[in-house]
């Protein structure tokens, strides 16, 4: 039989908010045994997946980073590494890191009546058990992103990728080609400027106007 192992809390996600989460539990409750399950091989869930041209936030790092870790960058907008390189640097300054167990891919989580506790299996067959479960894996799925489909796409003879799914490959196919964005949202606003000085031409299809002031 698989030994079970048991913790007060369990954190499912080392991205920003199973960070925070951790955070605050070492703050607030200090008796509490605790430990985050991150399925990948690094911390920083969307900052560490995503790699499509120019990620980064979209919204200020002042108010969007930890409370308890101020941002001192001088650029309020940050691209991706930064990001990545601030969350490690509060993981490892909070000693957050050495209760991340990587590689750990959660498959099923049941709650029990019987022991009023929430008991999890790893896609590998390990068991886990905890009185509190947090779910902090983010609100989209990494393998199947929402992937709209468009009369006749079939016959169009290039590339057609989803910016979930962008690879270094990728960034070699644009150099040269003729690109054409769908859709006008942050991500958009990102990769255009990203990819304009490598791409021949580049064509943004829009539905809703967005408009963007310069500084």
């Amino acid at each position: 039989m698989v030994e079970e192992n048991h913790y007060d809390c369990l954190i499912i996600g080392a991205g920003i908010s199973g960070l925070d989460a951790a955070y605050y539990l070492q703050e607030h409750c200090k008796w509490a045994s605790y430990a985050i399950l991150e399925r990948r091989a690094n911390l920083g869930g969307t900052w560490d997946f995503f790699k499509y041209p120019g990620i980064r936030s979209d919204s200020d790092m002042y108010t969007f980073g930890f409370s308890w870790k101020l941002w001192k960058s001088a650029k309020p907008i940050a691209p991706a590494e930064d990001i990545l390189e601030y969350l490690k640097e509060a993981a490892e300054e909070q000693g957050i890191m050495k209760n991340i167990n990587f590689n750990t891919d959660i498959s099923n989580a049941d709650w029990e009546s019987s022991d009023n506790r929430w008991h999890l299996t790893t896609a590998s067959g390990k068991k886990y058990s905890c009185n509190v479960l947090f779910g902090c894996s983010g609100y989209y799925s990494y393998e199947t992103p929402f992937e709209p489909t468009f009369p006749g796409q079939e016959n169009f003879p290039g590339t057609i990728v989803h910016p979930q799914k962008w690879t270094a490959e990728h960034d070699k196919l644009v150099v040269g080609a003729k690109v054409a964005l769908i859709g006008s949202g942050a991500t958009a606003v990102t990769i255009l400027p990203n990819i304009s000085d490598s791409a021949s031409h580049v064509t943004l299809i829009q539905r809703t106007p967005t408009y963007i002031a310069g500084k």
